[in-house]
């Protein structure tokens, strides 16, 4: 032990920190009771836990056990920005056929209501289950009995920013963890030289920018990391001509040496340490990460079942393909975004007739793809946007947002196939049978994945946080 000065410094210069005996017990009580408290979690299994690959370095990408048996190991969520109409492609109303034109007190968020209006488009039943599907859909339609429609979705924003903040984290707040970020922290990847969570982004640029993908108060090692659809996936992620990759190899072994005598110094630097895994990812994804967005490297057949053959849906099946060879490389969370918005203000018809065409054989091409290789058992696959749209028209011939009542459908393992749940009234305006929150999507996506969305938790600030907040249900009738 470290002997006193007469002065009351240690010889190293620090200040002593003289306790009262009291004060002694109390924090060599409180440390019993920590070690205690550890046990007590461990006897209940809401430790963290270690990988179960023991070959591999444990990391904070490392696989993970998952709560209890997973049905679904990865997750390809199709988003849809924009918002786009239940009512005009999976979901027609009669009603609003009978009344159309007819005037209603609703209003607009952004001014110019209109009379209630009906779709432009036709519907016609498809698959076992005699789902409703609009003519602009009719590839997706093929594929129906595998899907569970949700139809009585809400939210709480009726503006595309919040609203997305909050289809991805469960608040309407940027800063929180995404539901990409939550599942790599419960579950961590199966490929360590990839990153859990990747992102295809809009072409077009996303409202809310990185909060859409980002880990909030979890460490920065499990956001989205962002790919580019052609040449290198992430920028600036190749060598320097003039560096060999023993010289880069050399740098980052200098670089962990360097680091490690500072986290000596500073063993609460998380951040840093998450900093340098960072690194030697970027390392290992040179190789790999350019192999997969190579769609060079598939078939001209394939090229054409995601319709990557024509200029209308070129970008979208590129994307969807991609996404593909991602969860097949053991990506675990996949997010599709689509080009542009689906944000029909002012045109409904000639806006959804444009995202229909540059999405609809992309999605089909998915299914059968996923189907054909056995990999749908494995994925959950995920279609919607942030809210819908309103069943009276604006500006004459568009529709307005409406987080009242809207539609997302899944598909792949653990899914009941050709199912509905919920519903919105007669003329699409609001979710009326069986309402399900955000917070329910996201407790059914990790129920899916084989964690408890109870217990998949995060402290931060003195509060333990979760993704699905202080709410939150399963859908079961939509599960197998």
């Amino acid at each position: 032990m470290t002997k006193k000065s007469q002065n009351g410094i240690f010889p190293c210069g620090r200040v002593a920190n003289i306790l009262s005996r009291r004060e002694w017990l109390c924090r060599a009580g409180a440390g019993a009771g920590m070690v205690g408290l550890a046990g007590l979690l461990a006897d209940e299994n809401l430790l963290a836990r270690k990988s179960t690959d023991s070959s591999r370095p444990v990391t904070s990408l490392s696989p993970r056990q998952s709560h209890f048996a997973p049905q679904v190991k990865s997750v390809i969520w199709l988003f849809m920005e924009g918002a786009p109409s239940a009512v005009d492609i999976f979901d027609p109303k009669p009603e609003l056929d009978k009344r159309d034109g007819a005037t209603t007190d609703i209003q607009a968020f952004f001014g110019n209501p209109g009379p209630l209006m009906k779709s432009p488009f036709s519907f016609k039943q498809y698959g076992e289950s005699g789902q409703w599907v609009c003519d602009r859909y009719s590839n997706v339609a093929k594929h129906v009995d595998k899907m569970a429609f949700i139809k009585s979705l809400h939210s709480e924003s009726n503006d595309h920013v919040p609203a997305i903040y909050q289809i991805n984290s469960g608040l309407p707040r940027p800063g929180f963890p995404t539901a990409g970020a939550w599942v790599t922290y419960g579950l961590g990847s199966e490929n360590q030289n990839l990153p859990g969570y990747v992102v295809l982004g809009n072409t077009k640029g996303a409202k809310g920018g990185p909060h859409n993908w980002g880990a909030g108060f979890l460490p920065s090692t499990f956001q989205g990391t962002l790919f580019r659809s052609t040449g290198t996936p992430v920028l600036n992620l190749n060598r320097q001509p003039a560096i060999t990759k023993q010289d880069q190899r050399a740098q980052l072994d200098l670089m962990a040496k360097l680091n490690d005598e500072h986290m000596k110094r500073h063993t609460r630097d998380a951040e840093f340490a998450n900093r340098m895994s960072s690194f030697e990812l970027a390392f290992r994804m040179q190789k790999e990460a350019t192999e997969v967005v190579d769609l060079g490297r598939e078939s001209e057949a394939t090229h054409k079942l995601y319709g990557i053959d024509n200029p209308r849906s070129k970008s979208y099946g590129s994307k969807c393909l991609m996404a593909r060879r991602l969860v097949e490389s053991g990506v675990r969370f996949v997010q599709v975004y689509s080009d542009g918005e689906w944000d029909a203000h002012d045109n409904l018809e000639e806006n959804h007739t444009h995202h229909c065409a540059a999405t609809d054989v992309p999605v089909a091409g998915l299914l059968t793809d996923l189907e054909q290789r056995g990999l749908l058992d494995s994925t959950l696959v995920i279609w919607g946007g942030e809210f819908g749209r309103m069943p009276i028209s604006q500006n004459g011939k568009g529709r307005d947002h409406n987080p009242k009542g809207f539609l997302q459908w899944m598909a792949g393992g653990g899914i009941k196939g050709g199912t509905s749940y919920g519903a919105t009234d007669e003329i699409g305006y609001e979710a009326v049978e069986n309402p399900v929150s955000v917070n329910d999507l996201h407790a059914t996506i990790l129920q899916l994945l084989g964690l408890d969305h109870e217990r998949l938790t995060y402290m931060h600030n003195g509060r333990s946080y979760r993704l699905t907040d202080v709410a939150g249900k399963v859908i079961n009738e939509i599960l197998t």
